[in-house]
């Protein structure tokens, strides 16, 4: 990493998808987080709607002195078997202290497969994914809020 760091000083630029890139790429993803949502202490359970946009989820799974562990998720109705399908249900683990935030795993409910981050290339496709997905929900206007109707969001 030493290496990397010197190399930028001089000129040069982060290699992509390096483990240098990935921590630059927390850190985005901690920016954009925190625009999506300014206060994750206000409410365990919040709901961004944005006019003419699904309604967006977000749920604190828990919280620690330096750390807040969320899932952030879309929510359908599949009609056939009338049951409620959260997509694309990921997890999210931001670390206050270091201001990054890191996409933890993503649990395709269609598939039934849970894509997680073990290796370098997997963290960088989740969180990469993660970045993505926030710019788009902050360009259709979405914001968290306190959600006021509990009775609204079903027990997952």
């Amino acid at each position: 990493m030493l290496a990397e760091a010197t190399a930028t000083t001089i000129g040069q630029t982060i290699k992509p998808r390096s483990f240098s890139a990935l921590m630059d790429l927390y850190e985005h993803n901690y920016l954009r987080m925190r625009k999506i949502a300014p206060d994750l202490d206000i409410a365990d359970r919040m709901v961004s709607v944005s006019a003419g946009h699904l309604d967006l989820y977000l749920d604190v799974e828990e919280r620690c002195k330096y750390t807040t562990m969320l899932r952030m998720t879309y929510r359908f109705h599949d009609q056939e078997q009338d049951r409620e399908i959260l997509q694309p249900d990921i997890h999210i683990r931001i670390y206050h202290d270091a201001m990054i935030a890191e996409a933890d795993n993503r649990l395709d409910r269609h598939s039934q497969r849970i894509y997680s981050g073990e290796t370098l290339q997997q963290k960088w496709n989740l969180n990469r994914f993660l970045y993505k997905w926030v710019g788009y929900c902050l360009h259709q206007g979405h914001c968290f809020h306190p959600v006021s109707n509990l009775k609204r969001i079903n027990q997952a």
